[in-house]
């Protein structure tokens, strides 16, 4: 086995078909890495991968086609026919040949990641179960090349028919969705010959045990078919050639029956075990929150996907297996809208857009529509939108806690004193976390409601009266939930403001905060870029950064037995609240100023028999909490907006969870244009002539002989 398999990798690179696979494999691969990876800046090969899934069409006949049918053509089969060497090691043996040539060319593509390495961030992981995925597709592909070419004795109709088989493969999706648009039992079985939808969850970024699963079984399938076809040329005496051939057409059906079983029921198997999530931002797991919400699920949910199965996004439908495979009570299904036109009318009078899904459990449910499932925002050099994030875990997550959930907390928005409302990105935040936002206006009631779960004084203008005040901090004695912010530009002589904060033992420094740290500021030294503590308050930022612009200082006690006091921002030694700005001449130090270090937010809890009775969230800043600060850092002041709700509404049983935005973005890679296009060029170009004419050098050199 072993001498014919060297005798026939050989024979590839005696002529020029081996050489040309390799050649236009690589030159194909090269143009659009070079578009993708060197010229836009993409740091994952998948894309290049995924444009050149079609080449595979060509490429293959062409190896293959000579494999058996030249040796049929030939007569010299009947060496194999009558050679001491069983049938399956010699078709094993040619096909490792042909796989050892697809093995190059892969090999060179897989060069390809550590090529971008120096020039920024490359997901490694990605794009290796990319390139493994090809790997597996290819070498399925050559196994369907062999057992075509032992059919015939030509092998041009051998290379032909090859492609038709392939096509067949690439195109099967597309050709089951003109039997039946929701599926049926035929199209469930023809897909059982989808060569590309594998393909796509290793181009996804996911390590697709059914896919290996899958392109393994399909491979050894086209073996022993190609093993039985030889065998059947065996035996010239008819009675006997009968019944061979009964037995041949016996074990293809029972190989076939076999496969389709084996696949059938790999993609039955969880999706958390079978498809191992790859991507550096885990796009496709899900968090610890979530699994154990799901595992506590006692009520069943159904959530309707408003698209087709087969052109849902794969995002979107991969998480959805997810859930399903994570809680029983879970059941996700399908609703083509060119089928079920108005199956949406039933939850919402509104029209939905493609791919919106809908929550349901019993009478309740919510609606998540497809563009809030991604995370979107202007490229203002190419005046586009660009998607930079994934909240689909965020919002299903989200939906199953409102669906199911049978109170809905209440933070109060409080208004009257020039206070800046919450909108965007952070008013979503509530939403999100499934608590309902309401305005109150003090001077209207007796007191704060009794059902606020917190209040919220965003960045008053004006002070409040005596009244309000108490009210408020009567609503902090009984132990409730208070989020400060202040207004850099309001009168910073707030006395009953002040009483508010002195209630929990914090104060307002007086100025406006200058960082001296140029690492720690934005362009501008008001533009603060804050150290971020470690807490509950900041659990989603990570090693993100907070911008926070024109800030007041917030002094805080040292802790005690009944108070704890948590330093959520600070800045650096070297800053500065600068006490009268509109005298100053420098962001350094002058006299009047104070010197730092400071606290920008810090955040105060009360405790009394080892429980929290209330806490006090301050921050230096209202404009922290805006679209404009937020989209400065891809939503991270967002996501800390959102871990104090969770910190506020978690409290007398009542708990919520708040996923944050998972970042979806290319990492950008910046690339010299004439180093770019000198490492394509050489892909491209110089790497496959000098192969292509390495082949054609020896082939004439062998035709002289």
């Amino acid at each position: 086995m072993i001498a014919i398999l060297k005798r026939e990798f050989r024979s590839y690179f005696q002529n020029v078909i081996g050489w040309l696979y390799l050649a236009a494999t690589i030159a194909l691969y090269g143009l659009y890495f070079l578009a993708y990876n060197l010229n836009y800046g993409y740091s994952r090969v998948s894309y290049a991968l995924n444009a050149i899934s079609f080449l595979v069409l060509i490429t293959v006949p062409v190896l293959t086609m000579h494999s058996l049918a030249e040796e049929r053509k030939s007569k010299t089969d009947q060496l194999i026919l009558t050679a001491p060497v069983s049938v399956g090691k010699i078709v094993l043996a040619k096909y490792l040949a042909m796989a050892a040539v697809h093995t190059l060319a892969l090999a060179v593509i897989a060069v390809t990641p550590l090529l971008l390495l120096p020039f920024g961030s490359v997901p490694l992981a990605e794009s290796y179960a990319a390139v493994l995925g090809y790997y597996l597709y290819g070498l399925a592909c050559i196994a369907i090349g062999l057992f075509v070419s032992s059919l015939t004795e030509s092998p041009v109709i051998s290379a032909v028919l090859t492609f038709v088989f392939l096509f067949f493969g690439f195109m099967m999706s597309s050709i089951t969705g003109l039997f039946s648009a929701v599926g049926n039992v035929l199209t469930r079985l023809l897909l059982c010959y989808d060569l590309v939808s594998p393909l796509l969850s290793f181009l996804d970024g996911c390590l697709s045990i059914t896919g290996i699963i899958y392109y393994v079984t399909v491979s050894v399938l086209f073996l022993l078919l190609t093993v039985q076809s030889i065998q059947k040329r065996r035996f010239t005496v008819s009675v006997k050639k009968w019944r061979l051939g009964a037995f041949s057409l016996g074990n293809a059906a029972a190989a076939v029956a076999l496969t389709v079983f084996i696949n059938l029921f790999a993609a039955e198997l969880p999706s958390t075990y079978m498809e191992l999530d790859m991507t550096s931002a885990k796009l496709y797991s899900l968090t610890d929150e979530t699994k154990e919400l799901l595992k506590n699920l006692n009520k069943d949910v159904t959530i309707y996907a408003i698209t087709s199965e087969k052109s849902a996004d794969t995002t979107v439908s991969e998480t959805l297996k997810r859930y399903a495979d994570s809680s029983s009570h879970i059941t996700v299904e399908y609703k083509d809208p060119a089928v079920n036109p108005n199956f949406y009318r039933q939850y919402t009078d509104e029209a939905v857009s493609l791919g919106t899904l809908i929550v349901t459990c019993g009478e309740v449910s919510r609606v998540v529509d497809a563009y809030d499932l991604f995370e979107t925002e202007v490229d203002y050099s190419t005046y586009s939108q660009q998607t930079t994030g994934y909240d689909g875990e965020g919002q299903i997550t989200s939906a199953i806690q409102y669906v199911t959930s049978d109170n809905m907390p209440v933070i109060y928005q409080i208004t009257g004193h020039g206070e800046t409302e919450l909108s965007g990105s952070f008013s979503e935040a509530v939403e999100k976390a499934n608590v309902t936002l309401t305005s109150v206006n003090l001077l209207e009631t007796d007191a704060v409601p009794e059902d606020a779960q917190a209040v919220i004084i965003n960045g008053p203008s004006s002070d409040f009266s005596e009244d309000d005040a108490k009210k408020i901090i009567s609503y902090l004695q009984e132990g409730g939930n208070v989020l400060i912010t202040a207004k850099y530009e309001a009168d910073p002589d707030m006395p009953r403001l002040s009483a508010i904060l002195a209630e929990y033992g914090m104060a307002f420094v007086e100025g406006v905060i200058a960082e001296g740290d140029s690492s720690r500021y934005y362009q501008n030294p008001f533009y603060l870029l804050p150290e971020t503590a470690s807490s509950d308050y900041t659990a989603s930022v990570g090693q993100n950064y907070i911008f926070a612009p024109f800030v007041r200082g917030i002094s805080i006690p040292e802790s005690s037995e009944d108070m704890t006091y948590t330093a959520l921002l600070s800045t650096s030694a070297q800053a500065v609240s600068k006490t009268h700005t509109d005298r100053a001449k420098t962001f350094a130090y002058e006299e009047g100023d104070i010197e730092g270090p400071f606290t920008i937010a810090a955040a105060a809890e009360k405790t009394a028999d080892g429980e929290t009775k209330g806490r006090l969230v301050v921050y230096g800043s209202d404009q922290i909490f805006s679209d404009s600060a937020d989209q400065m850092v891809a939503g991270s002041n967002s996501g800390m907006f959102a871990d104090i709700l969770s910190a506020f509404v978690d409290t007398d049983g009542m708990s919520t969870i708040v996923i944050p935005v998972k970042s979806y973005e290319n990492t950008q890679l910046t690339i010299p244009a004439f180093t770019g296009r000198l490492m394509g060029l050489s892909v491209m170009l110089l790497l496959p002539a000098l192969l292509l004419a390495a082949g054609i050098g020896i082939w004439l050199q062998r035709r002289k002989r």
